[in-house]
């Protein structure tokens, strides 16, 4: 049986104490940064030796390729791509994000955490900025659409984020817990919309999640969505009607701090209702803890 969280890796080659964890408690997935990759070459084996060491040809391994400011394959072996708010026009789009598939293919990555479905506001931070598409949430849901029906036909995974809406945060939250303090109606108008939209699509069923680290206190005053079994059920399974798997967002993210260290953090967000823990930093100490908790 699985560990239902995706782990990460400390450098460009798994190193035996990794190989010896990994095999032993059998992680749902990996995910890889900027840290893991050097060439295509080395990238194509790295991921090779993450199918061969957990036996399982279609283990899913994620990444972040965006385009603009986060993209994980990066130059001079990779082309740079424009940001997505710059990628509204249809055809640019497909094409863009056609691209950005092959070369996952290529390097043995079947999960892309993408397309950002936040809206954007004039205050929102710039970890997100131009990640996003625009400020209207009928241009996110159009462009999320087409998104995910691009990598689905180019047989790459897409993870839809940052559920329940993450662009009325004000500061970022690798570093600090974001507090939306918009009531339930302004979110069911503006920030629920684009993922109720793709959620209309033929391929619902095929999308995953991932839920984002911001405080909402009209849904819950106590725990970020990420964190919370009331936003999980009530909002995210219910209002918004997300049926795909669930994954949290980086566990090591700054915005968790005060609900305890990264494995108290895996157990809660698993409890809430995610359905898989993401960790991102490669530290083999937390990976094992997370373990012992989740085991």
């Amino acid at each position: 049986m699985n560990l239902p969280v995706v782990f990460s890796l400390s450098g460009p080659v798994l190193t035996s104490e990794e190989k010896s964890f990994f095999q032993e408690v059998n992680p749902f997935g990996f995910i890889l940064f900027r840290r893991n990759i050097e060439t295509p070459a080395q990238l194509r084996s790295l991921t090779d030796s993450l199918r061969d060491l957990t036996q399982t040809p279609d283990i899913p391994i994620l990444i972040d390729q965006e385009g603009g400011r986060v993209q994980r394959l990066s130059q001079p072996h990779w082309p740079q791509y424009p940001c997505m708010q710059d990628c509204t026009n249809t055809a640019h789009l497909t094409s863009t994000l056609t691209n950005i598939s092959r070369d996952l293919k290529a390097a043995g990555i079947n999960v892309n955490c993408a397309p950002v479905l936040d809206v954007l506001t004039p205050a929102t931070d710039q970890s997100i900025g131009n990640r996003a598409f625009s400020e209207d949430p009928d241009i996110v849901a159009s462009c999320g659409i087409q998104s995910c029906a691009v990598f689905l036909q180019n047989g790459i995974q897409p993870i839809v984020k940052h559920l329940p809406g993450h662009g009325r945060a004000e500061v970022d939250s690798h570093k600090e817990l974001p507090i939306v303090k918009a009531s339930l109606a302004d979110l069911q108008r503006t920030d629920f919309l684009p993922f109720q939209r793709v959620l209309t699509q033929p391929f619902a069923a095929q999308l995953w999640g991932m839920i984002g680290h911001c405080l909402y206190p009209a849904l819950d005053p106590d725990f970020p969505a990420s964190l919370s079994a009331t936003i999980i059920r009530d909002i995210i399974r219910g209002t918004i009607g997300f049926p795909g798997l669930l994954f949290s967002d980086d566990l090591s993210m700054g915005a968790l701090a005060r609900y305890g260290d990264v494995a108290e953090c895996a157990r809660l967000c698993l409890e809430a209702g995610c359905d898989i823990a993401l960790y991102c930093a490669g530290d083999l100490d937390e990976m094992k803890r997370i373990s012992a908790v989740l085991s």
